[in-house]
């Protein structure tokens, strides 16, 4: 595979995560801080944030694993989260973590436990994808011109 035809593919790959929603404005923002000093900047980023997310995650599970679950705690480790999750453009983990918050409000105990397994998915699909993302563009090099979405 040429070289122009890896940079399509990689064009390709991330234009998907934007319009299937994984990822918001934020990464391009991420993406936009890579110069020739740091040119892996975005990765970087993305690969501390999930090796750290485990914690966070460790965390939640514990607060869970409560009786009675305590909302109030619960509540202010996801706005944490959050805060790390909007950091990279993690937009469908940041969704899932406004129902989980709309659902601690609501101290819907089964809906809370629900939406934490649905964020656990959208965590782990992300990851796969972007990993793969970062390994094609390693493998394709810099791009002249950086495409940001409209």
């Amino acid at each position: 595979m040429s070289n122009k035809q890896m940079q399509k593919r990689v064009a390709s790959m991330r234009e998907a995560l934007f319009k299937q929603g994984y990822l918001d404005e934020q990464f391009s923002m991420l993406e936009e801080l890579e110069d020739t000093d740091n040119p892996n900047f975005c990765e970087e980023v993305v690969t501390m944030f999930f090796r750290d997310y485990v914690r966070h995650i460790n965390n939640i599970d514990r607060a869970l694993a409560k009786n009675p679950i305590n909302f109030e705690k619960l509540g202010d480790l996801m706005h944490h989260f959050k805060g790390s999750c909007c950091s990279i453009g993690a937009a469908k983990v940041k969704n899932e973590i406004t129902l989980f918050s709309n659902r601690c409000t609501n101290e819907d105990v089964e809906g809370v436990r629900g939406t934490f397994e649905q964020l656990k998915k959208e965590l782990a699909t992300l990851k796969t994808k972007l990993e793969a993302y970062f390994q094609e563009a390693r493998q394709a090099g810099p791009s002249q011109t950086a495409d940001r979405p409209k």
